[in-house]
């Protein structure tokens, strides 16, 4: 019996289904690493259940892999590119199903204006179509 068998389901885990078309899009677990092997369907139902809730990975239940653990695999894989190729091949295949070409021919970008007072900064101008200051902030890299 697996994992996540082995306890009551979250509303944020995989379903069967879900497990079956995501875990081909994951890089397979090697078998010299040095730690003990966590099922990869219960790594991704932990990063799940922070997305979904909100918690800090070290305040992941204690029926969910380790918060360090499930955080390793969720930063190496958002570092090795496996979200982005899983994501763009999911769309592909909702976008097939629907009938639709697999790459998107168009696509629209979205700013925000708000009211605000004139305040310093590098990135500010006026939309004239909503008659509001608009005000773009440099986050640090």
């Amino acid at each position: 019996m697996s994992d996540h068998q082995k306890r009551k389901a979250y509303p944020s885990d995989l379903t069967d289904e879900q497990w079956d078309r995501l875990e081909p899009l994951l890089p397979p677990q090697t078998q010299w690493s040095p730690r003990e092997r966590v099922e990869r369907r219960e790594i991704i139902n932990g990063i799940l259940y922070v997305l979904r809730t909100g918690c800090s990975w070290r305040q992941m239940p204690h029926d969910l892999p380790n918060g360090k653990t499930v955080y390793h695999y969720f930063r190496r894989w958002s570092l090795d590119g496996t979200w982005e190729r899983a994501m763009s091949s999911l769309r592909r295949d909702v976008r097939t199903h629907m009938g639709r070409d697999p790459e998107p021919s168009a696509a629209i970008i979205d700013s925000q204006s708000i009211k605000t007072s004139p305040v310093r900064g590098i990135d500010r101008g006026f939309d004239a179509g909503k008659k509001n200051l608009r005000t773009q902030t440099a986050h640090p890299g």
